[in-house]
């Protein structure tokens, strides 16, 4: 059949019945052709994402748990390979840089104990995100949603931990409490070339040579940055209606980081060089895992994951199809009786197409 015939049947069959059902609406300004065509269109693309999430259901852990572990089998893998060498890189020795008699100056910052404690650390930066994540899950029963929150924030706790390991290693730069670190007593030594010639414990040295980048740091921002862009897209921060304190909940994980940035130099554990990069490393890192998985805040339909997406393009997809394949089933009946009536005609196209307009 003609391809005009066949949109202008398509568009009356598609959106006829729906712009009866929303008659009784007002319509959002008289006069203005442009918002009364505008009006319907958007109410029905929402209408019709209503109806294909009513047929696309729950999705829940019992259901597709294990079809979607199964699927991302070689993140999880890649992911405990990240953990051993997260791990290996906090036994081997850092590079024991050249620390002489006149930069101890900067160096002699009494020796303190941690304000946050390290094993703290993967309880709000993960465990406190993932139970977020349970919430969201307990009320939306989307097992995609969980599985690549908690999958994302682990690669980006892993991932910051490797590089911060990494460059610790190999940059090698003192703390501010090094002397205390190197002379517990108080009595410096030195070698012919004017390095320091440490004597206390070995341990202690060894730690007092990982200030670049502040661990604490970047793990804090890796797994709050995270969570922030997360809650950003769940509330739907950026939907434009002015809601300040949809922005507070976003903002204060990011506030939380900051204070543990804050404490890492009031310890006098690093410089603040140290905790600005730690910083910058989590969040990059944050922002790069949590855009593998989900949409950008702003976006539309940031709330959502990149596999609901998919899930519900299919969906429009067969419904189209099967939409497309009922209406060519009832215009061909038609054409032959209107092909073996001689007193009737359809209505031209031009009329059809000017009802639309």
């Amino acid at each position: 059949m003609p391809w005009r015939d066949f949109r202008s049947t398509f568009c009356f069959n598609s959106f006829g019945e729906f712009f009866r059902s929303q008659r009784r609406n007002t319509p959002p300004a008289t006069g203005d052709w442009f918002s009364q065509l505008h009006f319907p269109l958007l109410e029905f693309k929402n209408h019709q994402s209503e109806m294909l999430e009513g047929q696309l259901g729950a999705h829940t852990v019992r259901t597709h748990g294990v079809t979607l572990a199964r699927t991302h089998r070689h993140d999880w893998i890649i992911l405990i390979l990240l953990g051993l060498i997260y791990a290996v890189l906090h036994i081997i020795h850092p590079f024991y840089r050249f620390v002489g008699k006149d930069m101890m100056s900067d160096l002699k910052y009494p020796l303190k104990s941690n304000t946050v404690p390290v094993w703290s650390v993967p309880i709000y930066a993960v465990l406190l995100p993932v139970v977020i994540f349970l919430l969201f899950y307990l009320r939306r029963r989307d097992v995609y949603d969980l599985h690549h929150a908690i999958l994302g924030i682990l690669f980006s706790f892993l991932i910051t931990g490797v590089l911060t390991s990494a460059i610790k290693d190999a940059v090698g730069r003192p703390r501010p409490d090094f002397f205390w670190r190197c002379f517990p007593d108080g009595k410096d030594a030195y070698d012919r070339w004017g390095n320091v010639v440490c004597h206390g414990d070995k341990s202690v040295i060894r730690e007092g040579h990982k200030s670049f980048p502040s661990g604490h740091t970047s793990s804090t921002f890796a797994g709050l940055g995270f969570l922030s862009l997360y809650l950003s897209g769940k509330i739907k921060v950026f939907d434009r209606r002015g809601h300040i304190a949809k922005l507070c909940v976003v903002l204060l994980p990011l506030l939380v980081a900051s204070l543990v940035g804050i404490s890492r130099v009031d310890d006098y554990w690093h410089h603040w060089q140290d905790v600005f990069a730690g910083g910058l490393l989590g969040l990059v890192v944050a922002t790069f895992c949590y855009l593998q998985f989900f949409p950008p805040p702003y976006h539309v339909d940031g709330w959502r994951t990149y596999a609901h997406l998919r899930i519900l393009e299919e969906l429009r997809t067969n419904a189209n199809n099967v939409q497309t394949s009922v209406v060519e089933v009832e215009i061909q009946p038609n054409q032959r009786n209107n092909g073996s009536s001689s007193g009737t005609s359809s209505p031209p196209v031009e009329d059809l197409e000017s009802g639309m307009r």
